[in-house]
């Protein structure tokens, strides 16, 4: 059976009453060298974003999913984006937003869960992710969970002045 469920946390789809929460972490400039974001985001942008977010996976080739507690109180961010139905393969993000909410194991749960939607309901072959050289925590979690190291894109993300380094990771369902 598929599940969104964990023990400490679930995933569940964006809501309206999400926008701060999507705003605050859209517009967080300690986290752009991450995500590569070069601009912030405005309420209007981010509130037409949540009107579309109920659009098929199939449709908009993303996935974003609020890393809640138990307690309702939104972690953080995991999304599948890129998604290739063709040739059944999709990108994978996550965020937990506040420092204190990290290392609790929410990340490794959250990955978790969508690993296993991934490969048993969208019947992808195969998931990736892209990771900052320098982002110790995310190659752990990345790698702790089956992923591998296939590639080192040299300078690839210009941050703060200078070009870092940035590894490939896939996992394929087997």
């Amino acid at each position: 059976m598929i599940t969104l469920k964990g023990k400490n946390i679930f995933l569940r789809a964006l809501e309206p009453e999400d926008l701060e929460f999507i705003h605050t972490i859209e517009n967080d400039e300690s986290i752009w060298g991450i995500s590569n974001t070069q601009t912030p985001y405005s309420k209007f942008l981010i509130k037409q974003y949540l009107e579309h977010a109920h659009k098929d996976i199939f449709e908009v080739k993303q996935l974003r999913l609020v890393i809640s507690s138990y307690d309702n109180s939104a972690l953080g961010m995991i999304d599948l984006f890129d998604f290739d139905f063709k040739n059944r393969r999709a990108g994978v993000g996550i965020l937990v937003k506040e420092p204190n909410d990290r290392l609790k194991g929410y990340g490794r749960e959250a990955l978790k869960l969508l690993i296993d939607y991934s490969f048993i309901h969208l019947d992808l072959h195969q998931l990736y992710c892209n990771i900052s050289e320098e982002n110790a925590a995310s190659i752990k979690l990345f790698s702790n969970q089956g992923f591998k190291k296939i590639g080192l894109k040299k300078e690839w993300n210009y941050v703060n002045g200078s070009y870092k380094n940035e590894y490939l990771y896939q996992l394929i369902n087997n």
